[in-house]
């Protein structure tokens, strides 16, 4: 495990941030190399599929010229919903590092392990905690600005319809 790869993951979920998304990124690695990025799109894609690990996984199959990912690590900074949890299951993926865990909707740990769990083919090495005070400051961050914009916004509203 190398700390840099966080970093870049952390770096990626700030390009989120920056265009107004949920601040969640990803890397994944192989050969010592990054091969893809990702960051969370949802509300600028207009789909539930622009996830951060999702993006960056289908980057990686581009970039090997296969689905499978069986050399790969990812690195997010936050724990992957069930959706990419599958995802990375279903890709082969092999070990999975994350920043902070999502104790309302992680599925590598939290709530449930797909990851792990003994009835799938496949089971995906899993580092939690990794720069999990970093990962959780970009969040934190976002969601303490959204909520002073918000708070404004309706503010603003609120003093022109006195006009």
């Amino acid at each position: 495990m190398n700390l840099k790869y966080m970093k870049a993951a952390i770096n990626e979920a700030k390009k989120a941030a920056k265009i107004g998304e949920v601040p969640i990124g990803c890397v994944i690695v192989y050969n010592d190399k990054i091969i893809a990025r990702g960051y969370n799109k949802r509300n600028t894609k207009k789909t539930t599929l622009a996830h951060a690990e999702m993006i960056a996984i289908q980057k990686a199959s581009k970039v090997l010229g296969d689905w499978r990912l069986e050399e790969c690590t990812m690195y997010v900074t936050l724990e992957p919903c069930q959706m990419c949890s599958g995802a990375i299951v279903q890709a082969r993926i092999k070990e999975c590092i994350v920043g902070a865990m999502n104790p309302k909707a992680g599925c590598a740990g939290s709530i449930l392990n797909i990851l792990q769990m003994d009835e799938f083919n496949h089971k995906v090495e899993l580092t939690t905690g990794i720069m999990e005070d970093e990962c959780k400051e970009v969040l934190q961050e976002f969601f303490k600005s959204l909520r002073t914009k918000n708070k404004l916004e309706k503010m603003y509203k609120t003093s022109n319809n006195d006009e």
